[in-house]
């Protein structure tokens, strides 16, 4: 059995810069990794499937760790291949990257059973017909997205030193944003960012990276926010600066090491109710 660890992700900003001719958006975005993680384990010598620990997760062929191994063995015909199983710990719905982290994990662990393997250039790539911001998840290491998430540029040593480490609260509400409704939300709005001016941050940000990446903003928060409108108001109330990542419906806020999260949890499960999932993470590449 071979195991790999699936990390979500936070983007830390996310500037949308247009709508492509192919139906995507394009996009400026600062993403970093952090401690909470799916496992995915593959039991060789088993015919190809996937199985959850979480019975509401489809696992037939929509799922992305099947739809990872369809691509490999378009790549590999006769690799070889097992049954995956699953143990998830990322929410759905949450702009957290979970079943895309879960699909680059699904390729390592392909290419580790494989004799002559790829290699995670190659992997990136085979990523790309997963999901738009499957590459990045291929290394999980702090980088700038661009395009519609496939082109990766990795930090500087100084700008990634920066971010490691540092804690954050994540909290998300009963309910999930499916990506389409995200973005079709700003599509409707017009309200894309010039790319220079995104640019422009972003270099802004690298120069001096002790400062808050997240203040950098995310584009979709503004239409999300307006239309779930129960994210903003109980936000208003929680006394930290929470910004939405991805798609939502996840928000984090940066943290000092001595604070404590259990008035944050009491003020928000008064305003969601008990399904109000909270993790305390650190960024971890």
């Amino acid at each position: 059995m071979l195991v790999e660890a699936a990390h979500a992700k936070l983007n830390l900003s996310l500037a949308v810069t247009g709508r492509r001719a192919d139906g995507f958006h394009e996009l400026v975005s600062l993403v970093a990794s952090i401690s909470l993680a799916d496992h995915l384990a593959l039991h060789l010598g088993q015919p190809l499937g996937l199985s959850c620990d979480d019975p509401s997760l489809l696992v037939d062929g929509t799922n992305l760790v099947l739809k990872a191994a369809e691509v490999y063995l378009r790549r590999r015909p006769g690799a070889t291949v097992g049954r995956f199983h699953l143990t998830k710990k990322i929410p759905q719905g949450a702009g957290l990257g979970g079943g895309s982290s879960d699909a680059a994990a699904a390729l390592r662990l392909l290419d580790r059973a494989s004799a002559e393997p790829l290699g995670l250039s190659e992997l990136e790539c085979l990523a790309a017909e997963v999901g738009s911001d499957c590459p990045y998840f291929v290394r999980s290491q702090a980088a700038i997205m661009r395009g519609r998430g496939e082109r990766l540029e990795m930090l500087p040593a100084p700008a990634r030193a920066a971010l490691v480490g540092r804690r954050a609260i994540l909290i998300k509400p009963p309910f999930g944003i499916p990506t389409p409704e995200a973005y079709g939300l700003l599509a409707r709005q017009g309200a894309y960012q010039e790319a220079a001016a995104a640019e422009a941050k972003l270099a802004g940000w690298l120069a001096r990276p002790a400062g808050d990446p997240s203040q950098l903003g995310n584009d979709l928060e503004a239409p999300v926010f307006a239309k779930h409108v129960a994210l903003p108001v109980a936000l208003r109330h929680a006394g930290l600066s929470f910004r939405m990542t991805g798609s939502g419906s996840a928000c984090f806020a940066f943290v000092s090491e001595g604070f404590e999260p259990a008035g944050l949890r009491s003020a928000l499960v008064a305003a969601w109710g008990p399904g109000l999932w909270l993790a305390d993470v650190v960024i971890s590449g």
